[in-house]
């Protein structure tokens, strides 16, 4: 199952809206087959691992492990499930129960039905923080939320008088391309309005080989000069405002929030309905410490550089938290942390 963990991850950030899928076929406990779920549209791991057995024959005396219940439906591809029925497969050992609601448990049915031999849980907690996105998404109706900033050694994330288009460099050339890498593993990234004036972004991945994820830009009262970098046509850009801006591009979409109903729901809904599953978020103190106050934030990634400011922009302080993680990239310090309610589910 670590071996379908390892090949699943290869996925991340192609295979959106679809689950990252590893999958190995067994004989005699020697791996013949194995695949993952490469992107979205085209074969599940399954057809893969099933595929590249060069005997067809030992099918039928194998097990294949897979880390997400073999799908049950009709989507883009044919259901899984029927695959390894077809091939006679007598022994399906699975990570994840699928929390998708065409497929949730229906395919392990139909396997112990056909009379096949099922085992559910194997490696559970690390299947289900491998999908963090997918599961969150398809159970909570959110994306999972990434919060990412950089401070200096003192405290602060940015001067306090800064020049416009003219971003102040906390984190080093490393780190940097490290958050471009991200970037490209995720769905969506959101900023606020003062970090679109005071820096001017353009939230693209050209660091790091990869798609670029969908810009999303609070701007309630268009304050933002339709010039600036975040409604260029390089990636889709959404504008969450009160009112529809009629100068913006016609290829930004705007979505409008009623101003007398609280707005992060509203914003959970929208990125809900566009089939957004992960979010990161690199806006400024305001909106990081507004998302970790509402307690919408699952994962923190943050950057600490040698300097010093004395005094600036005050970084957001995080609340029930626990570190997970931590390098150092060349003289920064790197520390990822997990909202304190999640450790029983993923360590």
């Amino acid at each position: 199952m670590l071996r379908c963990l390892s090949l699943a991850s290869n996925g991340l950030g192609k295979t959106y809206p679809n689950p990252l899928v590893g999958s190995v076929v067994v004989y005699e406990d020697q791996i013949i087959g194995e695949g993952w779920h490469q992107k979205a549209g085209t074969p599940h791991a399954e057809v893969h691992a099933i595929n590249s057995v060069k005997q067809s024959e030992l099918l039928q005396k194998s097990t294949i492990y897979v880390n997400l219940e073999p799908c049950a439906h009709f989507g883009k591809t044919p259901p899984c499930c029927d695959l390894i029925l077809h091939h006679q497969i007598p022994h399906i050992a699975i990570a994840n129960v699928d929390p998708f609601d065409a497929v949730a448990g229906k395919s392990i049915e139909k396997l112990k039905a056909s009379g096949k031999k099922v085992e559910v849980g194997i490696l559970e907690k690390e299947g289900k923080w491998l999908n963090r996105r997918f599961f969150t998404f398809h159970q909570q109706k959110r994306p999972w939320i990434i919060l990412k900033w950089a401070q200096t050694a003192d405290g602060f994330i940015a001067p306090e008088i800064q020049e416009n288009n003219t971003p102040f460099w906390i984190s080093n050339d490393f780190s940097q391309q490290r958050v471009h890498q991200w970037r490209s593993e995720e769905m969506a990234i959101l900023v606020g309005t003062q970090t679109v004036l005071k820096d001017n972004p353009s939230l693209t991945t050209r660091y790091w080989k990869g798609n670029s994820p969908i810009r999303l830009v609070i701007d309630l009262h268009h304050k933002i000069p339709i010039k600036r970098k975040i409604f260029s046509e390089e990636a889709p850009t959404y504008v969450f405002t009160y009112t529809e801006n009629k100068y913006l591009p016609k290829w930004v979409n705007q979505l409008i929030i009623n101003q007398n109903q609280a707005f992060w729901p509203q914003v959970m809904d929208y990125l809900y309905q566009c089939n957004i599953q992960s979010l990161v978020v690199e806006g400024g103190t305001y909106t990081l410490q507004s998302l970790i106050n509402e307690g919408l934030w699952d994962e923190a990634r943050i950057f600490t550089a040698p300097k010093t400011l004395q005094k600036g922009i005050i970084a957001p302080i995080l609340k029930d938290n626990k570190m997970i993680f931590e390098e150092k990239i060349i003289h920064d310090q790197y520390t990822q942390y997990l909202r304190l309610k999640h450790e029983a589910n993923y360590f």
